[in-house]
């Protein structure tokens, strides 16, 4: 993707290397934030890709800016009952920090659980400790994201969407987003699942670029 156009991974505030904000921030919080980030760079239009949470800043961020954003690429969009979202909201409290590190190992079993094909030890090795990088504020973006309506955003974009729904955690509830997609469709992935982005680079920029260049 970075052959022909500017390619940009930006933290989102609290994650990676960025600050954390003063208190929880809202999804229209961290699209602001990836606003601020476009301006800083003087970019007008963009097309922009979310990953689980990042998939409701991706679309807050063209509610946000219709006119910068021109196609949406949703990794994941679940839509939860009222039953599913209070077991989320348990399910991803706060993590609580043990003297004997079990939490440490508690969260190597879940990545474990959820691992994709062909998702190595390695790999996951690898990705681990980002996990553990926003501390005390790591619950802050499935906070965020548990406020966040797909029901209630997703049919005001006017930009192009493809959900994209590999086989992980979500799978299950994504396509019920569908029927509140004014212009898309859904990509069912079953042979992907966490990971793929890694496993299946340049498959996945060929998918990307066919949809975002149509």
């Amino acid at each position: 993707m970075g052959r022909d156009r500017l390619a940009i991974a930006p933290d989102t505030p609290g994650y990676g290397d960025s600050d954390p904000p003063s208190s929880p921030p809202e999804i229209a919080d961290y699209a602001a934030a990836m606003g601020d980030i476009l301006d800083a760079l003087g970019i007008d239009e963009a097309d922009c890709i979310g990953y689980h949470t990042g998939s409701k800043i991706a679309l807050e961020l063209g509610l946000q800016r219709p006119k910068a954003i021109r196609h949406l690429v949703l990794i994941a969009a679940p839509v939860y009952t009222d039953e599913e979202l209070a077991r989320m909201r348990v399910d991803f409290a706060p993590m609580q920090l043990h003297e004997d590190g079990r939490h440490l190992v508690d969260y190597w079993r879940a990545l474990l659980q959820w691992r994709g094909p062909g998702q190595t030890l390695e790999m996951l090795m690898r990705m681990y400790p980002d996990h553990m990088r926003g501390g005390s504020h790591r619950h802050w973006g499935h906070r965020a994201a548990f406020n966040y309506s797909y029901p209630e955003a997703l049919p005001r974009a006017r930009q192009p969407v493809l959900v994209v729904n590999p086989n992980d955690d979500l799978v299950q509830y994504t396509p019920r987003a569908m029927p509140y997609v004014r212009d898309g469709r859904l990509l069912d992935l079953p042979d992907w699942g966490h990971g793929f982005l890694d496993l299946h680079t340049a498959e996945f920029g060929r998918i990307v670029r066919e949809f975002v260049d149509a």
